[in-house]
């Protein structure tokens, strides 16, 4: 498939169907959404990316409406990507934040794209990473990330946002206690949501003793505990202005910097692999019914196989490389 590149210019929040259309080519992940996001990558970097994360039911969908709300009052635009958990058994999504945000969807300074995980554990799929750098070059001032509430495998969200907010509940404060440091250990904002609830004060003063076991006190940057109820609009304001000094704080702090060069690291890393694999994979031979049943029925070790496979692609490599380069 060729896709026109004159249209890419046009890329922006007015035109939600050609916005619609080349997100859908990219998460394809054909060799036309590869030269879309090549052609695009220049255009990106404007957009401030934040992640917002957290158990069901922490209300992570309404704190997303109403700092989106914020923004357009300040006459910004704002992408959403909402990330819903794909079924291991049929492969669907049931894709329901685009439903609990119905009230902002249709707004003209905001697009929302909901998508599946495919089956990423850390909550965010290789193809939420390329949207988000269509969403980019189209000019959004912000880009919002609500991940899959499954608990302390969303770790993903911290290498992509550049702020990450953690989004808890009162009834969380004994869990708290229980939480891995990974998810505490991400999160450049902790919400306590619901607020309006007894046992927020308890969640508060939980949350607290576990930073500060956990956090050492030269870090530069001190994650603050924010109350919202966000279907009040009460704390939103006040997460905003949080989330802007994070933003600024970012702007010029090294260890900062040097995360996100091991995160493009890591994408590239990500990206070699996922070509590689499809190199490999393109035949239909690469795995035989009889190897399978080799390896089921322990005949032959799936590390040997994987080995067999990798030996034969360089082979046929290097093979069709001296072919198509003959030396005269």
């Amino acid at each position: 498939m060729i896709f026109d590149s004159d249209l890419l210019s046009n890329l922006s929040i007015k035109k939600k169907r050609l916005l619609a259309r080349v997100i859908s080519i990219v998460e394809s992940g054909n060799e036309t959404s590869i030269e879309i996001l090549k052609k695009l990558y220049n255009k990106t970097g404007k957009a401030f990316r934040i992640g917002i994360t957290g158990p069901p039911g922490a209300g992570k969908s309404t704190i997303t409406n109403q700092i989106t709300k914020h923004f357009l009052s300040l006459g910004k635009t704002v992408a959403i990507i909402a990330v819903d958990p794909t079924s291991p058994f049929s492969g669907g999504a049931l894709l329901g934040d685009r439903v609990r945000m119905n009230d902002i969807g249709m707004l003209d300074n905001v697009y929302i794209r909901s998508i599946a995980t495919r089956g990423s554990l850390g909550g965010l799929s290789q193809k939420a990473i390329d949207i988000a750098d269509v969403l980019d070059a189209a000019e959004f001032d912000y880009i919002i990330f609500e991940t899959v509430g499954v608990g302390q495998s969303e770790l993903d969200i911290a290498k992509i946002a550049h702020t990450t907010i953690v989004t808890l509940v009162p009834e969380s404060g004994d869990a708290i206690q229980a939480m891995k440091a990974g998810l505490m250990e991400i999160a450049d904002l902790f919400v306590i949501n619901k607020c309006d609830r007894p046992e927020s004060s308890k969640a508060v003063s939980s949350l607290q003793s576990s930073l500060h076991l956990r956090y050492f006190s030269n870090l530069d940057w001190q994650p603050p505990i924010l109350k919202t109820s966000a279907i009040s609009n009460i704390g939103i304001a006040e997460l905003v202005k949080s989330i802007e000094d994070h933003r600024k704080f970012c702007a010029n702090n090294e260890s900062y910097l040097k995360s996100r060069i091991e995160y493009t690291k890591e994408r590239i890393i990500t990206i070699v692999s996922e070509l590689v694999k499809k190199e490999i994979f393109t035949d239909s031979l690469a795995i035989s019914n009889y190897t399978l049943e080799e390896v089921i029925n322990g005949n032959l070790s799936p590390y040997i196989l994987a080995e067999q496979i990798l030996k034969n692609y360089k082979y046929n490599f290097i093979n069709n490389n001296n072919s198509n380069n003959p030396i005269n």
